[in-house]
């Protein structure tokens, strides 16, 4: 359901995103009142929304964002990807601070409660488009909380950790059955042992999961040598590495040599450069290698980004094109090294681990 009015070029073009339409109701009544403010459309679902956003001009957009057919982590990230200064405000009635701070990490300029009155919410609105972030008063204490100790993490299974890692990806069931040769039943099945095990009731919860507990991704050396060891969470490891590769069989293939090179290593994986930096925020990984292709994107550009994001790493790019301008151009980007995929064998990567991490 969309619904469009009349709008006037001078003004704020807000769009409301809601399944609710008697909220949809109080906020435009609330909206009205303000004279440089105005709605010029409304949307009862997930849907279309990237669409419409794409196709009309919005300056900003106020959203619940556990509406139907939408995944709201994968939509803010594209909206932010490609809208960088359109100002996002999640209205919505769950205060779990996981769910919030997924949610803020993901790219919203603000989180209000429904349960706050709706001079807040005008106050909320006129903070994020005057360039500030807004969450609302109830949610500070949460947020400024100590988290929980990060090594209890539970034991997952490689593929459990594979699901979880496309669930981050914001790919959906199809999309995750068809990367992993599996049924979407199965997939669904997969799915709902793992949200036993982290404690979580949804896809979003289990996502934001991963923002706070992000070495639930890594990978022991010892079991990537393997692959069937069972995952165990450790503090003590000797270095973390990233491997950034978008052909996931090569993927593991790497993963299992740097593994037999270095077991005591935390190994993560990642396949874009959005997943690659979300991980460097988080984790300081000494050594990440790099392919220069990775699908529609460059790893040259990945490097640049990871080493202003992340200049303590050590960056290896990698190809199977071991062009001479590819080779300047990933050492200005701030590699130490380029590397011909068709000499990295076992030896190879034990002098690279061995190079980096004592």
């Amino acid at each position: 359901m969309v619904r469009w009015y009349k709008s006037d070029m001078s003004k704020t073009r807000i769009l409301l995103a809601d399944d609710h339409a008697i909220v949809r109701a109080g906020i435009r009544k609330m909206i009205e009142q303000l004279p440089d403010l105005e709605v010029i459309g409304e949307i009862g679902d997930g849907s279309h929304l990237l669409e419409i956003i794409e196709k009309q001009m919005v300056d900003c957009l106020i959203m619940d964002v556990t509406m139907p057919d939408f995944q709201p982590i994968q939509a803010i990230r594209e909206i932010r990807a490609s809208h960088p200064d359109l100002k996002i405000l999640v209205v919505s009635a769950y205060d779990d601070d996981i769910y919030v701070k997924g949610l803020l990490n993901a790219g919203v300029d603000g989180y209000h409660m429904k349960d706050q009155s709706l001079n807040d919410l005008k106050l909320a609105i006129q903070k994020i488009l005057a360039g500030e972030r807004w969450i609302s008063s109830s949610l500070i204490s949460k947020l400024t909380e100590p988290s929980e100790n990060l090594t209890d993490t539970p034991n997952l299974t490689d593929r459990q950790r594979s699901i979880l890692n496309f669930l981050h990806q914001g790919l959906d069931n199809k999309s995750i059955a068809r990367e992993m040769g599996l049924s979407v039943k199965t997939v669904e099945n997969h799915l709902t042992r793992l949200y036993q095990q982290l404690d979580v009731q949804s896809r979003l919860e289990a996502v934001n999961y991963v923002v706070r507990h992000p070495q639930i991704l890594a990978i022991p050396g010892e079991e990537a040598a393997s692959f069937t060891i069972p995952v165990k969470a450790q503090s003590n490891h000797s270095g973390a590495i990233l491997v950034v590769d978008d052909n996931a069989r090569y993927r593991k293939q790497l993963l299992k040599m740097i593994g037999k090179a270095n077991p005591d290593a935390m190994i993560y994986e990642a396949a874009d450069i959005q997943t690659t930096l979300q991980l460097a925020a988080q984790i300081k990984f000494q050594l990440v290698l790099i392919d220069v292709i990775l699908g529609d994107e460059d790893g040259i550009q990945c490097s640049r980004k990871l080493k202003n994001a992340s200049p303590q790493s050590r960056i290896v790019l990698i190809s199977a094109y071991p062009d001479r301008e590819f080779h300047r151009q990933g050492l200005q980007s701030g590699a130490v090294a380029f590397l011909d995929k068709k000499n990295l064998d076992l030896a190879a990567i034990k002098q690279v681990v061995n190079d980096v991490i004592a």
